[in-house]
């Protein structure tokens, strides 16, 4: 439900969202939002595609001498 229709709901008090928004920035709340799902996304299917994220570093192999660089 919109902040401001439940303020006029709540106490019959009609505030604009501009002047709430002010209002609750200067309480130190700051706005969220989720991010946005396209409206036939499939439950799940996100992790079927998730790209898989390769081992960490690992050492490597010491370098052999040619004889022809000594």
């Amino acid at each position: 439900m919109d902040l401001c229709q439940w303020v006029w709901e709540e106490f019959q008090i009609s505030v604009s969202r501009q002047t709430m928004s002010r209002e609750l920035r200067a309480m130190g709340f700051r706005k969220l939002s989720v991010r946005p799902r396209h409206h036939a996304q499939v439950e799940g299917a996100i992790e079927h595609f998730k790209k898989v994220s390769r081992p960490g570093w690992k050492k490597s192999p010491p370098r052999r001498v040619s004889p022809l660089n000594e």
